[in-house]
Order: C-alpha cells, then sequence, then structure tokens
C-alpha cells in the first residue's frame, strides 16, 4: 500500500494541509497547475486585535495569459522582512513565541527565493519540520505530465506507484474517479471536520487560520491539536 497527495502549494498554509501530508507517503506539489489571483497560493490569514489579517505575497500576474504556479515570482523582495514583522507585532505574547521563533525567524529573513514555488516549498518544508513530519516532497515537474485534468493526477499516482490517492473534498466536484479504478488506485476524500480548539489570541475562535498561528500559540503540543485521517472516507 503506498499512500499519495498531489496538491498545489499554498503559503504558510492552515492545519487541515500539513495534516494531509502527514497521511501518506509521499507528496507531490502540483504548481504546474495555473496561477489563480486571490487563492491560498500566495496568501493566509494570521489573528490581529483587530481581527483576520491576510499576509499576501506580492507576486507578477502577467494580465489575463495563462501563468502557471511554478512559473510566477515575486515583485516586492521585503515581503518576507515585512511579514515578519506582522507576525512578531501580533503574536510576541503568545504562550509559544519563544519556543517557535528562531526557525521561523530564519525561514523569512533568509528567504530569498524568486519563485513562489520555492517560496512555498521552503515554509512547508520548515513547518514539517517543527511538526515532525517527515512525508517525502517531490515537483510534478519532475514527471512527465499526461493530457487531462483527471488523467494527470491518475498517471502521475501510476508513475509513483501509489496504491491510494487522497484528495480534499472538492474535487468530489470534477475528478473522475472512474480513471482511478481503472489502475486499481483507490481514491480518499479527506474530512476537515471535528478539529479541536486550542489557546487562540483574540477571540473568537478560529478555525481556518494559518498552521503558525497553531504554533505560536501551542508550540511542540500543536500535533495534540491536529488529526491524523486515519479513517479517511474513501471515495466509491
Amino acid at each position: 500500500m503506498k499512500k499519495i497527495l498531489i496538491t498545489q502549494s499554498n503559503y504558510i498554509p492552515w492545519k487541515g494541509y500539513f495534516d494531509s501530508i502527514r497521511m501518506v507517503d509521499e507528496f507531490i506539489i502540483y504548481d504546474d497547475m495555473q496561477y489563480t489571483k486571490r487563492d491560498w497560493r500566495n496568501r493566509n490569514l494570521v489573528k490581529t486585535k483587530e481581527g483576520l489579517k491576510w499576509l499576501s505575497i506580492p507576486v507578477e500576474v502577467k494580465g489575463k495569459f495563462f501563468q502557471k504556479i511554478n512559473e510566477t515570482v515575486v515583485s516586492e523582495k521585503d515581503w518576507a522582512k515585512n511579514h515578519w514583522s506582522v507576525l512578531v507585532h501580533n503574536y510576541s505574547k503568545a504562550p509559544c513565541f519563544k519556543e517557535v521563533k528562531d526557525v521561523l525567524e530564519e525561514l523569512y529573513l533568509s528567504s530569498s527565493e524568486t519563485y513562489l514555488t520555492k517560496i512555498n516549498h521552503r515554509f512547508i518544508s520548515g513547518i514539517c519540520g517543527l511538526l515532525g513530519i517527515q512525508t517525502p516532497v517531490f515537483f510534478s515537474d519532475e514527471f512527465t505530465l499526461a493530457e487531462g485534468k483527471t488523467e494527470r493526477l491518475v498517471d502521475l499516482c501510476v508513475q509513483r506507484g501509489a496504491t491510494d490517492y487522497f484528495t480534499g473534498p472538492a474535487a468530489k466536484n470534477y475528478m473522475d474517479e472512474n480513471l482511478f479504478t481503472k489502475e486499481n488506485i483507490r481514491v480518499h476524500y479527506f474530512d476537515y471536520s471535528g478539529y479541536p480548539e486550542y489557546p487562540q489570541l483574540f477571540p473568537p475562535f478560529e478555525h481556518g487560520v494559518s498552521i503558525l498561528d497553531l504554533l505560536f500559540n501551542a508550540g511542540k503540543d500543536a500535533m495534540k491539536y491536529m488529526k491524523n485521517f486515519e479513517t479517511a472516507h474513501t471515495g466509491s
């Protein structure tokens, strides 16, 4: 049995993203897909005294032309310094700020990548390290990619010898499960409900924020507030 996750990279994703990575044997960053504006690719939410705030990486967007995520580049060099300043301002009094500060500060202040994909990978890898997640990570452009939305996913699974493919619940709306079945690959949909609340600054409680919020507030106990998805729902 070999479980695989194939999904786009996000910037400092929420806890469900990391639970997904932890559940599988391999994770493929699927950034050969089109970059979409006002999405999770280059931004995420953190909490402040004034409410939820977007931290957005400024990127160059080429008008209406097709632009892959892995072709998207940063447009302002000081973004990382600015983001870290916002995080320090809002989380310096969080219970576990000092516990994770050095690792996260290093991720931000030594970030020199130009491409959004590489930046996202940098943070995903660094945060996986803090959470003790050791799932191997690959990029989709390392492989030969088939034509067709579902066909491409199936073929990536076949190339990696996967028996089980894991994806988010929204995939039910566009994915043809029969193509997986023909290759004897089982499809599973993550269930992101039922997360426990943790001590969080600036009530009311909000689940859908960056994993950084959990790390600043729970530190080494962060995994106690996550899930393992051992009972992921199998597609029909």
